[in-house]
């Protein structure tokens, strides 16, 4: 059976599934692997479909410093111990810029541009471009295809996507992109399965994680996102700030004399969750502590989420479903409660049994606004993409083949 593999890789780790391709066109999910400890202590876990164990291995420190060894070395083992050979693999990028608003084969040409974007996305970027780079350089002929979370946001309307800067900067491409498109996207195709009385309405997801943001959608496609020109704004995450006054930034310049590699390491990796708290950028953490940081940080994220949903809400003129999604959304029965309490005035109410079983609807009969909750899939998302685009291809050069 011929495979596809996906890679998603971050700075200290590489996640990877591999999907077999069905005679139908199917796509059908055979391994999940991670390469994390990447620098320090790697180790390699590989698990099939069923969750049985197929690798667990360490590696020494140094044997394996950065992201594209470690896709190589997971890429050696996927040969070597399952014979897999993918058809084409392919990749998470963060950012797309101006330039792209769909999934696309990778070339050097591609690659050039999207390095354009690195200080757009300084803890993504570099991660999700090293493997391609790597791969390309080893394996050309390999089709290698790029799928951006900012790629579903690019039908937004003018209104959504300008700042109130200077018509020349929006045309060199400072503007509102989005991210976690390929969640929203997966979330949007899944809808009409899950909730067909919703699918096509007006609905807010709130993609809740490490990396959090929120997503209008009508009709399946996103009108309005929480998140800008970066990674930064919006929510409060892990680690990075969320929305903050520009002044901020300037007072941190000139008046604490910090340079502006200072402030972008301040604002993606001191701030968020973990410098609310001075605990832990993990909310599980932070749940389980009874320290009064901890239940503020808390606070502050509920706080931000239900003043984001006003604003999505104001952006669809009304509101018809509430969908959780991601690691916090997924998992955590108390945000999802928190939150629900902080908009009651939309009409939201939840079932305390069925949000503490995590089930996929928690909003009682008489809510005026369904709630549910469902797992994302972008590795899914991004095999679909990558393996339509192969499709394409191959339908095209057979087109031209008959033709000549």
């Amino acid at each position: 059976m011929d495979t596809i593999l996906v890679a998603n890789a971050g700075s200290s780790s590489v996640k990877f599934q591999v999907f077999g391709i069905e005679q139908d066109g199917g796509l059908r999910r055979q391994i999940k692997g991670q390469m994390d400890g990447i620098g320090s202590r790697p180790r390699l876990r590989v698990t099939a479909a069923d969750g049985a164990v197929l690798v667990d291995r360490t590696y020494e420190s140094g044997t394996i410093p950065d992201v594209a060894v470690a896709l190589a070395t997971a890429g050696a083992w996927l040969r070597d111990e399952l014979k897999i050979h993918p058809v084409a693999i392919g990749h998470r990028v963060v950012h797309g810029g101006p330039d792209y608003d769909r999934p696309v084969r990778v070339d050097q040409n591609v690659l050039t541009r999207l390095e354009r974007y690195v200080s757009l996305a300084p803890l993504h970027q570099p991660y999700n471009l090293a493997p391609i780079r790597s791969i390309l350089a080893r394996f050309p002929d390999i089709p290698q295809v790029a799928c951006f979370d900012t790629a579903f946001h690019r039908g937004h309307g003018e209104l959504a996507d300008r700042y109130a800067i200077p018509n020349h900067l929006y045309a060199e491409g400072i503007r509102r992109y989005g991210f976690h498109g390929l969640s929203y996207e997966y979330i949007a195709s899944a809808l009409p399965q899950v909730a067909p009385d919703v699918a096509s309405k007006r609905v807010i997801v709130a993609h809740l994680g490490s990396g959090a943001s929120m997503c209008a959608l009508n009709d399946g496609r996103s009108v309005e996102s929480s998140l800008g020109f970066t990674a930064l704004d919006g929510l409060p995450m892990g680690t990075r700030c969320g929305q903050i006054d520009p002044g901020v930034v300037l007072y941190l310049i000139s008046e604490k004399g910090m340079s502006a590699a200072d402030v972008q390491t301040f604002l993606y990796k001191e701030c968020g969750l973990k410098g609310l708290s001075g605990i832990s950028n993990d909310m599980r953490q932070l749940e389980a502590s009874n320290d009064p940081r901890a239940a503020l940080a808390i606070d502050y994220f509920v706080y931000r989420v239900s003043l984001f949903t006003g604003m999505l809400a104001a952006a669809l003129q009304g509101l018809d479903a509430l969908v959780f999604t991601a690691g916090v959304g997924e998992n955590s029965s108390r945000v999802r409660r928190a939150i629900a309490e902080k908009l009651v005035w939309l009409g939201i109410s939840i079932d305390a049994e069925a949000n503490a079983k995590h089930a996929r609807l928690i909003s009682r009969s008489e809510s005026r606004v369904a709630v549910y909750v469902l797992p994302t899939d972008e590795e899914l998302m991004i095999a679909r993409h990558t393996w339509s685009l192969l499709s394409e291809n191959q339908n095209s050069s057979s087109r031209y083949e008959r033709a000549s």
